[in-house]
């Protein structure tokens, strides 16, 4: 199959499956972020082909290692210096939680690829997404090039609410019409928030406070590609959970029914990154349809859980090749028409 090839695409899933406060078609399909192109022209007219309901900005670290999540989040953030090969240094005088990155937080090549996918969508009226490496994530790698824990969480916390802030503004800037799902990619919170950052309550302030800098002019979402304490994850607000099959879900099964309820949707990473694909997407489809029985007879809504519902890789696809990343996104795209088909079978069942 031809990455890209439009011929192997499921058909388009009708707009009438769109939920009033989300700006897509229940079982669309979108991408993570990360691509293996290595020019940014040609990865923004892949994603713009295959994605084209919900086309999600890329960056490619292969192009310049400065557009992998770690540097694109320290870039521009006074006392760290971010080299050509993507690692930090950080001066610990020059750091200012009060001034934490550089007026323009997209200027520069960490984010070269996202300027051309704003160029790209320029007078757009459909929806596209964005995402932004999250606090928590952030903070981690402060942590980890020296700075204490404290002061890492102020400074990480303003330097992320600035960049998303100047992501809404971009896209604004050139497709006003264009509605925003934008997701704060947090990893770094994959096995429960790491003590050594802080108390989970405090890690869970930096994330609203990245969500809260996003709203109200975008749908929020939350990436989390891992198992975590979805409980906790939930705390932080996010308008769309973005979690992986298989990924623990059914031990915050009640946060999760009660996040459904008050009609939260799930981006489910439904297509594994980590591992060969078929050429069907059956065993995808048999993974998801498990997980939604598990979490059904824990109390979710077995319409609600299909209503609200996007789909997406597991992660991004930075380390696959292209040929991999078009069967990736055709097998999204095809679970995604399979969620809306059974949900319209499920309607006239019952003759709505």
């Amino acid at each position: 199959m031809r990455s890209g090839d439009s011929s192997h695409r499921p058909a388009t899933i009708p707009d009438d499956g769109v939920a009033a406060d989300v700006p897509v078609p229940l079982g669309t399909a979108t991408g993570i972020g990360s691509l293996p192109h290595g020019d940014p022209a040609t990865a923004v007219a892949w994603v713009l082909d295959v994605t084209p309901e919900l086309p999600a900005a890329p960056s490619l670290p292969r192009h310049d290692p400065r557009e992998a999540m770690i540097p694109q989040a320290a870039w521009g953030i006074a006392g760290i210096t971010v080299a050509p090969d993507g690692s930090l240094s950080v001066d610990a005088s020059a750091l200012d939680p009060d001034a934490p990155i550089a007026a323009d937080a997209l200027a520069g090549p960490a984010f070269t690829t996202f300027r051309e996918f704003t160029a790209a969508i320029t007078g757009r009226t459909a929806p596209v997404k964005v995402q932004v490496t999250g606090p928590v994530t952030l903070t981690a790698a402060l942590v980890d090039a020296g700075v204490d824990a404290a002061l890492a969480r102020r400074i990480a916390g303003p330097a992320v609410r600035a960049r998303a802030a100047a992501l809404v503004d971009a896209v604004a800037e050139v497709a006003p019409a264009a509605p925003l799902i934008a997701f704060v990619d947090e990893p770094s919170l994959v096995g429960g928030p790491p003590e050594r950052l802080g108390h989970p309550e405090e890690l869970v302030d930096l994330v609203s406070g990245a969500l809260a800098a996003l709203e109200p002019r975008a749908t929020t979402g939350l990436h989390c590609c891992g198992p975590t304490d979805w409980r906790v994850v939930l705390d932080a607000g996010p308008r769309i959970l973005s979690a992986p099959v298989g990924a623990d879900l059914e031990l915050g099964a009640g946060a999760l029914t009660a996040f459904l309820d008050r009609g939260g949707w799930i981006a489910w990473g439904a297509v594994p990154t980590d591992r060969p694909l078929g050429d069907t997407a059956s065993r995808c489809w048999r993974d998801l349809s498990a997980q939604w029985c598990a979490l059904v007879r824990s109390g979710c809504d077995p319409v609600l859980i299909r209503q609200q519902a996007l789909v997406t890789p597991v992660c991004g696809l930075a380390l696959h090749d292209r040929d991999q990343i078009g069967r990736v996104m055709f097998h999204a795209r095809t679970l995604g028409a399979r969620i809306y088909e059974q949900l319209a079978g499920v309607r006239l069942s019952v003759g709505a």
